[in-house]
């Protein structure tokens, strides 16, 4: 039994075995139930009520992980985790992780981790050239894509208010009314919660037919008209570039073209879809994009940089420090000129040291393997479509975009189409072999498929494909 001081406890060896757990989780994640066989409060149930007085045994610690935690979990790294959209951790970026950790740094200013702020500079712009955006973009490593729309968001109103929102508050201002289309993500909408917009101005704008779904260019200029009007401030526009639902995508060069006649802000979302923007061929889903205000896309889902590392470019890193940073005396870095202070870029203070995962990653595994994976989720993504479209009692309700597409089982015996196919997503589930998400398009009931997975094979397309229609079947 230990007492509970640092000196007792082994960390070299303990810091083996925890890797060598991991490595063999790894190994042998793909036999696993993708998503956990347990009840609610199950894990809870076999977890103290309260913190032991004195330390315990880490031997007795580790086999409590190994009984418990394991088994509860959803496995996000699982070759058939299909739902959602992934959230990677390349085993390369999963080592530097545990380096960041080993420093425990508080990477708020340049002074207190300075490698950390220069390597993060470099890997923004490796990661713009990546992706083809010009030179003027500069950015930061936010948390999640979540963060980095808010602080577009926070731009918008400060620009629309000409930087005194944060000084004067917004009491007795007219409203500022965003615009997005209705397939963007919630998280846009809880931006304009927290930014005190409220959630009667976030507009949203009608969208056109598939496969893309894009907002209606006229129906935005209208919108905007009408609003200034009506006394209204139009502040800002987001663009959405594969949307969480279908993948629904904006047209950004025509709305990036009407915001500046407008004189908006432009905030691009390509959370899940960015990563697929170094792969020149895939380019054309975003064209124009170059010509937005800020971009925000999470090497945390497709590329395989372990969670958080949420990717928010700006052309004018000045706008956004304008309206973000706040410098306390015990913030300032005195004698030091020309040096970035990216806490000054985020709602956060503290930040974690995350340029050194993308560093490890982009190294490791170079762009052109990246993309391979890329090209390879999304050829064998749209082949299953195919497949599931010969099918003569499947349906595909929204076309491939990227490696995301739904569907939708339709036996001729199926009284309620909607009922059935939640009953089947369920199964599918419960079954154990691939984990799916299912959405509401247009008021039709629909299972989404989106491949991701950073080290899935072909052959688990095969078993989805195998897993689905089974399961179908057994359920008529």
């Amino acid at each position: 039994m230990s007492d509970g001081q640092s000196g007792d406890f082994d960390f070299r060896t303990w810091s083996h075995r925890a890797s060598d757990w991991a490595a063999d989780y790894l190994e042998s994640i793909g036999d696993r139930s993708v998503r956990p066989k347990v009840k609610p409060g199950a894990i809870a149930e076999r977890i103290a009520d309260a913190a032991p007085e004195t330390g315990q045994s880490m031997e007795d610690i580790f086999e409590d992980f190994e009984s418990i935690i394991p088994d509860g979990m959803t496995h996000w790294q699982h070759p058939r985790f299909f739902a959602y959209f992934q959230s990677n951790a390349a085993p390369a970026a999963q080592l530097a992780e545990q380096l960041a950790t080993a420093f425990a740094s508080q990477c708020m200013l340049w002074q207190t981790s300075p490698a950390a702020t220069e390597l993060e500079i470099k890997m923004v712009d490796w990661l713009r050239q990546a992706l083809g955006l010009p030179e003027s973009f500069k950015g930061s490593f936010q948390d999640t894509a979540s963060s980095a729309t808010l602080c577009a968001v926070l731009t918008m109103r400060e620009r629309a208010l000409g930087f005194a929102g944060n000084k004067e508050g917004l009491f007795g201002k007219k409203p500022l009314r965003i615009y997005a289309s209705g397939r963007t993500h919630s998280s846009v909408d809880k931006a304009l919660w927290v930014a005190g917009l409220g959630q009667d101005n976030l507009v949203k704008v009608p969208t056109g037919p598939g496969p893309l779904y894009s907002m209606d260019g006229d129906a935005l200029k209208r919108m905007i008209e009408e609003d200034r009007a009506n006394g209204m401030v139009p502040a800002g526009v987001v663009i959405c570039i594969g949307g969480t639902s279908i993948g629904a995508t904006d047209n950004a060069s025509e709305i990036c073209a009407i915001a500046a006649q407008q004189g908006l802000y432009t905030h691009v979302d390509a959370a899940w879809a960015g990563s697929a923007m170094i792969c020149p061929e895939f380019r054309h889903l975003w064209a124009g994009a170059e010509n937005a205000d800020s971009i925000v896309l999470n090497p945390h889902k497709w590329l395989g940089v372990p969670m958080e590392c949420s990717l928010h470019l700006v052309r004018d890193p000045e706008m956004l420090v304008r309206t973000l940073a706040i410098q306390p005396e015990y913030l300032k870095t005195h004698g030091k000129d020309g040096i970035v202070n990216f806490s000054e870029w985020s709602v956060q203070l503290g930040r974690r040291f995350r340029a050194l995962k993308v560093w490890f990653l982009m190294r490791c595994y170079g762009l052109e393997a990246l993309r391979g994976r890329i090209r390879n989720h999304v050829a064998w993504s749209q082949r299953l479509a195919e497949r599931l479209r010969a099918e003569p009692d499947f349906e595909i309700i929204t076309e491939p975009i990227l490696s995301l597409f739904s569907f939708r089982h339709a036996p001729a015996a199926a009284t309620d189409l909607g009922d059935h196919n939640r009953a089947l997503v369920n199964a599918i589930n419960d079954d154990g072999r691939i984990y799916l998400t299912q959405t509401d398009h247009d008021g039709t009931f629909a299972i989404r498929f989106v491949a991701g997975q950073f080290d899935m094979r072909e052959n688990d397309i095969d078993i989805a494909f195998e897993t689905i229609t089974q399961v179908a079947r057994n359920l008529e």
